[in-house]
């Protein structure tokens, strides 16, 4: 990977992370942090065929999908940081429910009130 990955990757991640994006990053082994911060956000999420927040919703419903409520703390926070409504991640849930199955849909409804309470409207960038 290049130096340039890696700054597109811290990039991408404040923006979806807000100011304290690294600190997930240093829980992981060096390795796996710089895979992360210069393939996934330095390679992969710099792709044209989907916007930002067209990719952040993606990754939110695989997420959902795959029960993965630690992740989805993050990704929640990233939807709110890029503006997107909770009403979408609300839909996105509901919807979820029919395919992945009740309890991922319950889990996900209650790390979305837990991380973004429905009466927190205002999208201020926040971490998770």
């Amino acid at each position: 990977m290049t130096d340039e990955q890696h700054r597109l990757g811290q990039e991408v991640r404040k923006k979806l992370f807000g100011p304290k994006a690294g600190t997930a990053a240093k829980l992981l082994p060096d390795t796996l942090a710089r895979y992360t911060t210069e393939f996934v956000f330095g390679d992969l999420w710099q792709q044209d065929e989907l916007t930002i927040q067209e990719r952040e919703l993606a990754t939110t419903t695989m997420l959902i999908v795959l029960n993965r409520e630690a992740e989805q703390r993050f990704h929640f926070t990233a939807c709110r940081n890029l503006g997107i409504e909770r009403s979408k991640i609300e839909g996105i849930i509901t919807h979820a429910a029919f395919y992945a199955g009740w309890p991922c849909a319950m889990s996900a409804a209650r790390v979305l009130h837990e991380i973004w309470p429905p009466d927190e409207d205002n999208p201020e960038p926040s971490a998770p």
